[in-house]
């Protein structure tokens, strides 16, 4: 179980008006690449055609049929790193933060002085991070041990001054208490919500908080693959987000239908929810399209009747047709499989003023597809705080020429100094993406 979420687990636009810095360092986005790197019509793509500036879109009228390829299974036991390094668009320097960990590292998030915490979800504790000045990191600590499979992080109440961290653990939202600079936990911890369906699979439990702080939101992923509900009584308040307050009280449903949104944030402007999900497997090469959306109070997402809208999966022919017309249309289609876990608004001052606002998404990497697709950070372009439809890669290479891959993004993160913080649970490691002005 421990190793088995690894394995288990682009009509174009250009945005050269959101990412242009110049034309010596950061170029704006290019066309998207199709598979073997050629420019295609295609909006479909793999690890050939993904490198840093490329731009994809894909929308519900590009979806094939199901079946039309076979499922595949093409497993991501990582191979020895060497020299590979990650790739990031001109302007950008990816130092290696953090190496050799014991445990695959997960969710990292920015405490308010700056450090960094990390879910060492295997060995089921929570690191701290202190960087020095330059941002190397200076100092580890382990804040937390004893956990089952920890994952979803978030400090409470939102602001300078939280009073305790919050970890989503696979059957329970537990706190510890936390004072500012705190590198380990001074106290016990606290149960907030127990009793949450736990594994076997999609085992990640996301949270975060209003800005308000009035409301938690915890994602909880699907048991299956793709089970009838109504005969399949385990699913109970899995593939949703649910909602409650912050001492654990009032839990509900806040949207449903969400295979395996694991990946939660609020958007720093608006106070929306975001999340990215895992959608379903076993219909094909491309489909359905992996998702980032914002979620919408009562929304329902498709599963595990409909995908991408109001598209019917054949496994339940003329099932519930109520809900047809209900399912929403996810607001950025990625590659299928793509595996996206951890996003993040960026709100640092240190990357060119374009980005501010941008949301960066950890793509883990596919299984259930014939050639590999994800394995990188992507930047999902926002305008007046809505989603433009297209993503872009931004942190590619995690795959070599041969197809195999060497690192796993997991979680991403801004640092105090605006720098991009990203979990690799494939090398063991935390890449620190920073901008260097020329």
């Amino acid at each position: 179980m421990k190793r088995f979420y690894q394995g288990v687990t682009f009509a174009i636009g250009l945005t050269l008006l959101l990412f242009v810095v110049s034309r010596t360092e950061y170029a704006g986005p290019r066309a998207a690449a199709g598979a073997n790197g050629d420019t295609t019509t295609s909006p479909y793509t793999d690890f050939k055609g993904e490198a840093p500036g490329n731009v994809h879109h894909i929308t519900a009228a590009d979806l094939p049929a199901p079946y039309e390829t076979k499922s595949a299974a093409i497993f991501s036991r990582p191979v020895p790193r060497g020299d590979a390094w990650p790739q990031a668009p001109d302007g950008f320097k990816v130092e290696l933060y953090a190496e050799k960990l014991k445990d695959a590292p997960r969710t990292i998030i920015s405490a308010p002085n700056g450090d960094m915490f990390v879910a060492a979800t295997n060995q089921g504790e929570v690191l701290a991070f202190r960087s020095d000045a330059s941002g190397k990191m200076q100092q580890m600590e382990t804040f937390a041990t004893g956990l089952k499979l920890p994952f979803g992080l978030a400090f409470y109440p939102p602001g300078p001054n939280p009073k305790y961290l919050y970890v989503g653990d696979t059957d329970a939202v537990i706190r510890f208490p936390y004072g500012k600079g705190d590198m380990k936990a001074t106290g016990p911890s606290e149960t907030i919500v127990p009793n949450l369906p736990a594994g076997p699979n999609h085992y990640a439990r996301g949270v975060v908080f209003s800005l308000d702080g009035k409301k938690m939101f915890i994602a909880v992923g699907s048991k299956s693959n793709v089970h009838d509900t109504d005969a399949d009584q385990s699913e109970f308040h899995r593939a949703d987000i649910l909602v409650a307050d912050p001492d654990g009280s009032n839990l509900a449903v806040y949207a449903y239908g969400i295979r395996n949104g694991s990946g939660v944030t609020v958007n720093p402007t608006t106070g929306e929810l975001w999340t990215s999900v895992n959608e379903r497997d076993e219909l094909g090469d491309n489909l359905p399209p992996d998702y980032i959306t914002h979620v919408k109070e009562g929304g329902f997402y498709g599963w595990p009747w409909y995908y991408t809208g109001g598209i019917a999966d054949p496994r339940f022919p003329g099932k519930h047709p109520e809900l047809k017309d209900k399912a929403i249309v996810p607001d950025v289609l990625l590659e299928p499989h793509n595996a996206s876990l951890n996003i993040t608004f960026y709100e640092g001052k240190q990357f060119p003023k374009q980005f501010e606002g941008q949301l960066f998404g950890a793509e883990h990497g596919s299984w259930n597809r014939s050639v590999r697709t994800g394995y990188e950070v992507v930047l999902v372009p926002m305008k007046n705080g809505h989603a433009t439809g297209e993503y872009q890669d931004f942190l590619t290479g995690f795959v070599n020429p041969a197809g195999e891959c060497w690192g796993r993004p997991v979680g991403v993160a801004v640092a105090s100094d605006g720098s991009l913080m990203v979990t690799d649970d494939g090398s063991n490691s935390i890449w620190r993406v920073s901008y260097a002005k020329k």
